[in-house]
Parts: structure tokens; sequence; C-alpha cells
């Protein structure tokens, strides 16, 4: 197995290697070939190990890479560990990435820089690859670091657009003040432990329950100090209330990048690490309950904001950060594999509905805005149908006595089940924010269902649309953008027909190339059965998890003794919110007017995101711009240039000035200046 885990970690690296190098020499095709190939090499091989673990024919393994770093006490080398939940990883990882590189054959065909941005993806792929196979904590870090960059590649890709630019720079700024907090917990562990190896750490854990250390002039607790500095790392890059910022704007990349964002990769590295680290957030009970509590928060916090926008993309985007919010509360109470377990379902319906939505755009010529669209159903029935799946999926439809569900019913049902059945205070709060969150998930996703494909077909009012229409792409500006996702762009598979009018304005969306509906095909397979093939493993199986979670039997055992209320609260919701959203948009769609004009504040607060960007602005933003200032004009112009360039520098320069005016270049000068001076100083002796 060593060999394969190594091919499954480096392929991507290697393929990123020779698309970034060779870019456009060696062209489009060879560039998404290798690293296209490479991903699906590395998810083939992902699966037997996951299989195997799932079976009991594999065991944990660490396969060394490197001797790494000797300094000291400290040493530890390149290895990667691969156990159950490495395993879950890997598969959800390479998977979802493999899909994300076939679907942007077709997404990204008309781009020019297809090699970087291939190249790009597979070594986001290759740096989450380290993370989840870290043996020990520097390694992780090294992982954890390398998404980070690769997000910020990804994010500015269209580096002439820039909204992309702020964006990815901002995605980058959240993101450090989150590892801020890592690299403290980190530093604390090895402060604690002596060492960085992870399986060390967990194994001396239990020991340090209760010991106290000296942080910030107090004497507290030593595990909570080091799990809560941990978790700021977590809520950074898996985007948790305060650090969230930074996702929604993370649209402004390639919608391909969003699914591999959002779905697999960089916004689940907080959650892994929790779960990795579980044994050490279990002797630290304070730490858990902060993590539960702002899970909770987040999970309720990002469900109202996705009820208002109007952006397809961000609708999802703030999905993401709600159901993050679900898998963080179920870590809070005790319930990793439960966690875990929904971590593996999303993955697969939040891909689907990320690329099903770039599927949208691509037919609609890239507008975004779901209030011009309306009747696409018909339009672009393989995605609608997908779509739909991962809808159901992500709602959470099922019905527990006849024991069939989507995937989302059977992980975000057994994390409300789970949390109800812990019965503490934070818990029981968090039980309730998760059933209002699902109330809330139903309607938006329900309203995004009915706002784009049912309905009148809005897409003449898209100026966007209208533009296209009129507007040769091949004589674009090189700068504006034939790279971009707006209204200069025209794609080839959503062809204006001007011959027929039907109210359309004489634009006729199409269907997406097979490139792109293939991944739709796979990944809603795993919206539909990946919850009830999976179930049994992942929740009641600790033989399954033996040594890579901490696995509670007891609290699982709760979970299933629930009150039938409690199992059906999801589907009552969801029931609830798909009524809601029905007769809003679809029976009676002047309600949502009405609604804001009798709550304009409410809605204000909602739609602008409960104003965390302005408030962080102000805070942040504007007092570190004007201190920029004062070192720009008090510093830099002030003291060093006015002492410096202006000052000496300038006396220097001027005496140089005049000095050189006595410079003629002329022999006989030069000998006539020497002889007067010859003949002063024999005067000055004599006299």
């Amino acid at each position: 197995m060593d060999t394969q885990i190594l091919i499954i970690v480096f392929a991507p690296l290697l393929a990123a290697i020779i698309a970034g190098l060779g870019n456009r020499m060696l062209g489009n095709t060879i560039a998404k070939s290798i690293t296209t190939g490479g991903l699906f090499l590395s998810a083939i091989l992902s699966w037997p190990i996951f299989l195997g673990f799932l079976s009991g024919s594999e065991t944990a393994t660490v396969v060394p890479v490197l001797q790494w770093v000797q300094s000291g006490d400290m040493s530890f080398d390149w290895a990667l560990r691969v156990d159950a939940l490495t395993a879950v990883m890997l598969v959800v990882i390479n998977t979802v990435s493999a899909l994300v590189h076939l679907y942007s054959w077709g997404y990204m065909e008309e781009d020019p820089d297809q090699p970087r941005f291939f190249a790009y993806l597979s070594l986001f792929t290759f740096a989450m690859l380290m993370l989840v196979t870290a043996d020990n904590l520097v390694q992780m870090f090294f992982g954890w670091e390398g998404v980070g960059l690769a997000s910020y590649l990804l994010i500015g890709f269209w580096f002439r657009k820039p909204s992309a630019n702020a964006a990815a720079i901002k995605a980058f700024v959240v993101n450090r003040v989150g590892d801020l907090g890592f690299m403290l917990g980190i530093f604390g562990t090895f402060l604690v432990f002596n060492t960085t190896s992870i399986p060390e750490i967990l194994e001396a854990a239990p020991a340090m329950s209760g010991s106290s250390i000296t942080f910030l002039g107090m004497r507290l607790f030593t595990m909570d100090i080091l799990c809560i500095l941990l978790f700021i790392g977590a809520m950074g890059k898996s985007a948790q209330l305060g650090l969230h910022t930074w996702l929604p704007d993370a649209m402004e990349g390639p919608t391909p990048v969003s699914a591999l964002i959002h779905a697999a990769t960089m916004v689940t590295a907080g959650v892994f690490m929790v779960c990795r680290l579980s044994p050490m957030f279990e002797t630290a009970p304070t730490a858990l309950a902060i993590v539960a509590v702002i899970g909770a928060a987040t999970c309720f916090f990002a469900a109202t904001i996705g009820t208002t926008q109007w952006d397809i993309k961000r609708v999802i985007a703030y999905s993401t950060c709600s159901q993050l919010g679900y898998m963080f509360f179920a870590a809070g109470v005790g319930a990793y594999g439960v966690a875990m377990f929904h971590l593996f379902t999303h993955a697969f319906f939040k891909a689907l509905l990320f690329l099903g939505a770039g599927s949208v755009i691509h037919a609609m010529h890239h507008e975004q805005d779901m209030r011009y669209y309306g009747g696409l159903r018909k339009a672009i029935p393989f995605t609608f149908w997908a779509m739909l799946a991962g809808t159901l999926a992500i709602t959470g439809l099922g019905v527990y006595h006849l024991g069939v569900g989507f995937a989302g019913f059977w992980s975000k049902d057994a994390i409300l089940e789970v949390a109800f059945a812990r019965g503490t205070g934070i818990s029981l709060m968090a039980f309730w924010l998760g059933v209002t969150a699902a109330l809330l998930t139903s309607f938006y996703s329900w309203r995004l269902m009915f706002l784009t494909f049912w309905g009148r077909p809005r897409w003449t009012e898209s100026e966007h649309i209208q533009h296209a229409l009129h507007t040769d792409h091949h004589h674009a500006d090189d700068h504006a953008p034939a790279r971009l996702e707006d209204a200069s762009q025209k794609g080839p598979h959503a062809v204006p027909d001007p011959e027929e009018g039907d109210g359309t304005g004489g634009y006729h969306p199409h269907e997406s190339p097979i490139t792109m509906l293939v991944p739709l095909g796979v990944l809603t397979l795993g919206a539909v059965l990946a919850g009830q093939v999976f179930a049994p493993s992942f929740l009641d199986d600790a033989g399954f998890w033996a040594g890579s979670i901490f696995y509670n039997d007891d609290l699982i055992h709760v979970m299933h003794a629930v009150p039938y209320w409690v199992k059906y609260s999801a589907l009552i919701v969801m029931l609830l919110g798909l009524g809601g959203a029905y007769y809003a948009y679809m029976h009676k769609p002047e309600t949502p007017g009405r609604f804001v004009a009798k709550f304009p504040g409410l809605h204000r607060f909602v739609y602008n995101k409960w104003y965390f960007d302005e408030l962080y602005h102000a805070i942040f933003v504007r007092p570190a711009f004007w201190l920029g200032r004062q070192f720009w004009k008090l510093g830099d112009i002030g003291t060093i240039d006015r002492f410096g360039p202006n000052g000496i520098a300038a006396v220097v320069q001027r005496g140089s000035s005049a000095t050189r005016a006595m410079q003629s270049g002329y022999l006989y000068t030069y000998a006539l200046i020497m002889l007067l001076g010859l003949i002063g100083a024999v005067t000055y002796v004599l006299l």
C-alpha cells in the first residue's frame, strides 16, 4: 500500500509542476490531460483504501518520505499517515477534485490561460492531501498554508478583474488572522508535549487533563488554551462566524474553483483538524463548548443571509458556511464521527450544487442574478434534474421509518439527533438553532430552484444577455474580459436565435457540454446514495474509527433512542420551507416585496450580511489605512525623505554639482591649478 499512497499524494504535484512549467508550450489539451489524468489516478487509487477500512481489511499505516528536521530536542520526518479518517478525506478530496478537473474542460474552454488554471487546481489538491496525511503538526501546517496559497491563486485567477484581486487578498488576509491562532496553538502544543508528532500528542493528551498554565498573565487550563488557539485556525480556514467574511467573496473565482474550495478542500480543513485532534479536544470542555456555540451560531447566521441573496453562487456559498456550522457543533458535542459523515455527504451534494450552478451560469451567458432566470427546466433538463437531486440532498428529504433518504437526511439529521441526545444546555441550544437553520436552508434552496427553473423566462430583463446579443466577443478588449464571468463573454452553448420570437428576446439557453454533464451525473449518484450506503459504517461502526478519532459509543446509542419528534423535526421544517418558498415565489410572487416593505430594517440587516463587512471596515480597515498614511507622510516623507534624499543627500548632491563645475577635463587647466597651488604653498612657507 505504500507505493499506492505515494502515487495518490504526489501525482497531483507532478501534474501541477508539468502543466505549470510547460504552460502554453504544452498547449491546452496536453496540460489538461496530464492534470486531469493525475487526479483521476489518485481518485481511483483512493477508493480501495477507503473500502478496505470499511471492511476492516486495512489498518493504519505510516509511509516515510524523507528525514525533515533535526534541531535540538525537536525532530520529525516527512511521513504520510493513513488511517480511517485520512481514507475518508482521500476519497472526498480526490473524487471531487477529479470531477472538477473534468468539468473545467467545458467550463474553461474559452479561457486563454487553461494550463495555468489546471496547474493551480492540481497544486490545490496536493496541498490538501499534504494536510490530511500529516503525521505531525508542522507537516499539517505546511499543507494548511499550501491550500491558503493555492486558494489565493485560484480566487484571483482572473487577475485583470479588480474584484477578483480584492477577493483573493481578503481571503488571504482573513486566513492569516486564523493562522496566527493556529501557529500559537502549535507552538504551545510543542511547549507542553515537547513533540509535534500527532500520535504522541494524542496519546499523552489525557494525562494533561486538568493541568494549568500561565497565559496572558492568568492561570488557565492548559488543554483549553491549546484547543481554543487551534480552533481559531479552524475558524479562519472553515469560515466560522467572525472569520467567515472571505468565503462569499471567493465566488469571484471561476465556478469550478468555488466547487473545489467549498466542497472538498479548504473549508473542510478546519473540521478535519478538530476531528484529527479530537482526543485533545475531549480533555478541553471549555474549548468544546466554544466549538459548539460558534458552530451553531454560524449555522443559523449564514442560513439567514442565504434567504436574501440574488446571486446564485452566493446563495450556495452561504449554504456552505451554514453546513460547516453543523459539522462544528457536531464535533463540539463530541460526535466526531457524525461530523465527518456530514463532511463526506456534503462534499457530494455541495459540489453538485456548485457545478450545477455553473452549468446554469454557462447556459445563461454568465448571468448570475436569479432574477433574470426562470423557466430553465425545459431548456437545460439534465442540469435541472441534477440540481433537484442536490437540493433534495441538502434539504434532507427522507423518512425515518422507511429507512430511505437523500444524503443530507442521513448526516444532517444525525447531527440534530446527537445534539439533542447530548442533553446539555449548549447542545440543546445548538439543536434548536440547527432546526431553525434547516427550515431556512429548505426555504432558500427551493427559492433558488423556483427562481431558476420555474416561472416565466425573465432573460430579456438581463443587461448581460442583451449586451451579449449585440456584441461580438471575438473583438473584445483584451483587458476586459474574454476571460471573465461577465457580459463580455459569449459561450458556445448559449447561442441566441434571432429568427424566433418567443418572448425570450431571441435568446435560447442550451445544455452544457458532455465534459460538464458527466461530473454532474456522478455527483448526483453521490447526493442520492452516499448517506444510504455509508451511514452504518460512519455512525455505528466503532471499529471503523478505531485509532483515528475519539468515538463516543454511548452517545451514539443515546442518539438512536431520541424521541420520534426529534427524528422527524428536520423533515417537518424541510416541508415547511418548501411550502413557504412555493407560496412566496410561485403562488403569490408579490409576497417577498410586501415582506420587505413591511420589515425594511430587518431585510437590510440580513441582506447586508449583518453588516460584518462594514463593521470590520470601520474597526480594522480604516484605522489600518490611517496608520499607513501616517507612516507614509510622517515617516517616509516627513522623516526619511526630509533628512535623507531631501536632506543630507541633497547637500551632497549640491556640493558635487558645484565641484563638478570646477572640472573642465583639460590637462593644462589641472597643471595651472597645481602650479598656482604650489606657488601659494611656497609663499606661505617663506612668509
